[in-house]
């Protein structure tokens, strides 16, 4: 493996962290539920990189990405005893396609309409990739979430 690649790996997964704690502040999320905040949008985000590393596509990248982020979510969520939608909400934020939603009405307003329609239908897929990674996890039993055995 390059080093090079994965110093540049290390260093967004780090940006990854850090705006994801940046966004976190903003969301009003409580300060003892920053650190986890930003791990789960940094492995967000390096299992992101590592799929499109692998050869998968943008769409496939973002729905594992999805799956992992939200099972940290829940993860924490059941450990901090803390809404999943904390951790959640902010850890997707390095995921979201903004860049696509801007390009397609930047084209759609320059009257590219084919160039408006392909990033448009890119950006719906990686939205509904990303809905179904959430929700395939959201819909998993809750004792694979939980870190700690209930005794009586």
């Amino acid at each position: 493996m390059n080093p090079m690649l994965l110093f540049t790996w290390a260093f967004q997964t780090l940006i990854a962290f850090v705006s994801t704690v940046a966004f976190s502040i903003i969301f009003h999320t409580p300060r003892r539920e920053w650190l986890c905040t930003g791990i789960t949008g940094a492995v967000g985000w390096l299992v992101y990189l590592i799929s499109m590393g692998l050869g998968s596509g943008t769409v496939g990248a973002s729905f594992f990405a999805a799956v992992a982020l939200t099972w940290v979510s829940r993860s924490f969520s059941f450990a901090r005893r803390a809404p999943v939608t904390v951790f959640l909400i902010c850890g997707i934020f390095p995921l979201v396609p903004g860049a696509g939603i801007y390009y397609t009405g930047y084209h759609f307003f320059m009257s590219d309409n084919s160039q408006a329609l392909a990033t448009g239908l890119e950006t719906i897929k990686i939205a509904i990739a990303i809905a179904l990674g959430i929700g395939l996890v959201l819909s998993l039993p809750r004792f694979l979430f939980t870190w700690r055995r209930e005794g009586k």
